[in-house]
């Protein structure tokens, strides 16, 4: 495993996803250098989504870069969000380096080499990443943005059985479902999108859900089709019931009534995810005991330790609901302004 020569950037950003590509964008327009790293692909979070979701927001909402975003319908699609945040990558030549994973970085000062035009500012940090290859390669940058978003640390039941092969965090479509038993854990959108696609597909499913009732946030357009099937019994629902373990054909589910057992060939944990922030911990940003939020001020997005800012999601700490795409890819303008001037 080699080390490449050290490159150079005025600033290197941590997450291709919308808020990662539009500080990306600001950068570029105030002329500065830029590196994106992203340890899956572009926009990875999305990539990820279901394959027929529809956003909660209308294009406008999260379009970026002041490029419109363009759909024939209401709300933009999964497939329109690629296919809009790779043009506009494209568009402004945006230098993401995708399946790299920025795995450390640490201060330095390390002036730029004789002659570059850019960087124009002297390296503050120097990161290292691992290529799928795992070649290893360092760049420095004055400033790191981290932009790590929300989908990559799933929070786990921590219950037996968790890791077992039929048991999955993230769901696709609902055609694998046809004629299987399957149990949805969790009570919000992905939750109650996953339970309907997978009944429209032929699926005999239930929903585990430790509250009460559905969760308050439920798009409003959805709400009535999920409480009608669990209504008729359609769709099984058990509330104020938790997961106790998980075995190859069943779920052990604690509720009211005392302890069940479910039926189950496959098995999805739609309960949310926890932010990235080993990164920020391993340089010493302070992490809010409670939110998870880092320290940071938000009139700069910067936190505490020099040179390094947010962006994104990863701002509002376990509330992901505070932070979208819609109010975090402005984070970049007020970055880059920090940065200049």
């Amino acid at each position: 495993m080699s080390t490449a020569l050290t490159t150079y950037v005025d600033v290197a950003i941590v997450g291709a996803g919308p808020c990662g590509l539009a500080a990306a964008i600001a950068a570029i327009r105030g002329g500065l250098s830029v590196a994106v790293f992203d340890r899956g692909c572009i926009v990875h979070g999305i990539a990820s989504y279901p394959t027929y979701m529809t956003f909660f927001s209308t294009a406008e909402r999260i379009a970026i870069g002041g490029v419109p975003f363009l759909v024939a319908t209401d709300k933009p699609t999964r497939r329109d969000a690629l296919a809009y945040y790779r043009g506009v990558a494209s568009m402004y030549d945006v230098p993401v380096r995708q399946y790299e994973a920025v795995e450390s970085m640490r201060p330095v000062h390390l002036d730029p080499p004789a002659g570059a035009p850019m960087p124009t500012r002297a390296a503050q940090w120097l990161l290292r990443s691992v290529k799928r290859s795992g070649e290893v390669m360092e760049t420095a940058a004055h400033a790191v943005i981290i932009a790590t978003g929300y989908f990559g640390r799933p929070n786990l039941l921590q219950v037996p059985g968790e890791s077992l092969p039929h048991v999955r965090h993230g769901y696709v479509e609902g055609h694998t479902a046809w004629r299987e038993p399957v149990v949805i854990v969790g009570g919000g959108n992905s939750a109650v999108d996953a339970a309907l696609d997978m009944y429209r597909a032929g699926g005999h499913v239930t929903m585990v859900h430790v509250g009460a009732t559905l969760d308050n946030g439920v798009k409003p357009w959805v709400r009535p089709e999920i409480e009608a099937r669990i209504h008729e019994g359609s769709i099984q629902a058990h509330y104020d019931s938790r997961v106790v373990a998980i075995e190859p054909d069943v779920v052990v589910v604690a509720g009211p009534n005392g302890e069940l057992r479910v039926p189950a060939t496959q098995v999805y944990t739609m309960t949310g995810y926890l932010p990235e922030t080993g990164l920020l911990e391993a340089v010493g940003v302070p992490i809010e005991p409670g939110s998870g939020i880092p320290a940071h001020n938000p009139l700069t997005m910067a936190t505490p330790v020099r040179g390094v800012y947010l962006a994104g999601v990863i701002a509002s700490g376990l509330s992901a609901n505070r932070i979208f795409i819609e109010n975090g890819r402005d984070h970049g303008d007020t970055i880059v302004r920090h940065i200049l001037f």
